[in-house]
């Protein structure tokens, strides 16, 4: 047999007979699963089920080649999950996998948080859109606070609360290995940002945070400005989306001043005015890190524009600032 390092599948089915379609998806997955010798493989988009979803993970318990497998896309669902969670516990060479779109559940999310309790390769996992809730996310959050491997997370556009939000939080103020964790488009609200921030007061390992599309308002905001202070790690921050508004612009601008890490905030879609924008305008005069900011789709208004065009004047690190609103990008 010919030896590959990646192999990447992709089927196109007549939908008039969706079973046919599926039976076929389920088959060619068994076979490629069990007889590809490969370091990466890809069989997003297949209409894989988790009946042979199943094949997949039966394969990783014996396989000693493959780094990265993507099921994205997919039907692989809880059960598919918890064939590919007791695969992880026994396999020690995959670094990366990926199951989002894949209508998986808390029962899969725990499933999975088991595994990654033992699993020592693992680094990144890619949960987006499925369907995890609260106690899916604590069960993952309980798996952060032993596994010592995992270094990208990303859980957006489950269904995550506050709780959920709040034991993600308590683990990142032991984890020393995640360095990212995207939540955009949970419902962390504020309970749970004021958590997190809590958490990145303590942690020094978290670089990038996406709690974009939140339900955060001000008070979250406020919280997060005060985590800022005092953390030196963290590069990127995503609050686009939120409920902001200017007293939380205004505290996380208070914040700009004295953070020496931050390159990144986006701060779009947030009922940002122009009292908000002045505030940044004023924090920009001083910040010496901050490469990237979004504004856009704010009230920031003529004023807070022209307060941002006096502090672009002395600030020479931020290379984009997006106004979209206004339909302007000034770049520095």
């Amino acid at each position: 047999m010919t030896q590959l390092s990646s192999f990447t599948l992709r089927m196109t089915f007549n939908y008039s007979d969706r079973t046919t379609a599926e039976n076929v998806s389920d088959q060619i997955t068994v076979l490629v699963a069990n007889e590809l010798k490969v370091t990466q493989l890809n069989l997003s988009r297949n209409q894989i089920s988790h009946r042979r979803g199943e094949a997949p993970a039966e394969a990783l318990k014996v396989n000693n080649t493959l780094t990265q497998l993507d099921l994205g896309y997919n039907k692989i669902s809880d059960r598919g999950g918890e064939a590919l969670a007791e695969a992880l516990k026994v396999n020690n060479t995959l670094t990366k996998l990926d199951l989002g779109y894949n209508k998986i559940f808390d029962r899969g999310g725990e499933a999975l948080a088991e595994a990654l309790k033992v699993n020592n390769t693992l680094t990144k996992l890619d949960l987006v859109y499925n369907k995890i809730s609260d106690r899916g996310g604590q069960a993952l959050a309980e798996a952060l606070k032993v596994n010592n491997t995992l270094t990208k997370l990303d859980l957006g556009y489950n269904k995550i609360f506050d709780r959920g939000g709040e034991a993600l939080a308590e683990a990142l103020k032991v984890n020393i290995t995640l360095i990212k964790l995207d939540l955009g488009y949970n419902k962390i609200s504020d309970r749970g940002g004021e958590a997190l921030a809590e958490a990145l007061k303590v942690n020094n390992t978290l670089i990038k945070l996406d709690l974009t599309g939140n339900q955060i308002s001000e008070r979250g905001g406020e919280t997060l400005a005060e985590a800022l202070k005092v953390n030196n790690t963290l590069t990127q921050l995503d609050l686009g989306d939120n409920q902001i508004s200017n007293r939380g612009g205004g505290a996380l601008a208070e914040a700009l001043k004295v953070n020496n890490t931050l390159t990144q905030l986006d701060l779009g879609r947030n009922q940002i005015f122009e009292r908000g924008g002045q505030a940044l305008a004023e924090a920009l005069k001083v910040n010496n890190t901050l490469t990237k900011l979004d504004l856009g789709y704010n009230k920031i208004s003529e004023r807070g524009g022209e307060a941002l065009a006096e502090a672009l004047k002395v600030n020479n690190t931020l290379i984009k600032l997006d106004l979209t609103t206004t339909n302007l990008i000034v770049c520095s």
